[in-house]
């Protein structure tokens, strides 16, 4: 969630932050952290609501999906209800979806188990590094999203310039 003291459209009052205006990021990537695709909501929506906008706003063909090379699409909490596992299911992905408190539970039978850290957060703290997107300061949310995409954009350039 980001902070939107001037946002119009697609801002809500953010339950963490004092029901200040803020914008919710829903974003899906590869296992990389590559964005592949993302949206934008009021703060104050829930992340289960924004699944099946996020899963069809990819902009890349993807592979077919089939028995021999499932696509998997693993989820937080956030999600853990049945509407989301059959909405994955529909667009063709093997869900994985944590139930609440599952990683504590394999961190007291697992000794020395370290949490899983989500691939998403990371990219979302790839896209922070842009200070212009820190905070909302466009009242359109057509053009917060267009420089989103332009932070994508450049995640991906140099992704790709590392791999070249």
């Amino acid at each position: 969630m980001t902070k939107a003291p001037f946002g119009h459209a697609a801002t809500g009052p953010n339950p963490t932050d004092r029901g200040k205006l803020g914008t919710k990021r829903s974003l899906l990537t590869d296992g990389a952290g590559i964005p592949l695709a993302l949206i934008i909501e009021g703060a104050n929506s829930h992340d289960m609501k924004q699944l099946s906008a996020t899963l069809d706003g990819i902009v890349i063909a993807r592979p077919e999906s089939g028995e021999e090379q499932p696509q998997h699409l693993c989820l937080d909490a956030g999600y853990a209800y049945p509407v989301n596992r059959e909405e994955a299911e529909n667009h063709h992905y093997v869900p994985h979806i944590r139930s609440r408190g599952q990683e504590k539970q394999e961190k007291i039978v697992i000794p020395g188990h370290r949490a899983r850290r989500w691939v998403v957060e990371r990219t979302h703290s790839w896209i922070n590094r842009s200070r212009r997107l820190l905070v909302r300061w466009k009242k359109k949310s057509e053009n917060y999203l267009a420089f989103l995409y332009l932070a994508c954009a450049q995640l991906i350039f140099a992704k790709v310039a590392t791999f070249g």
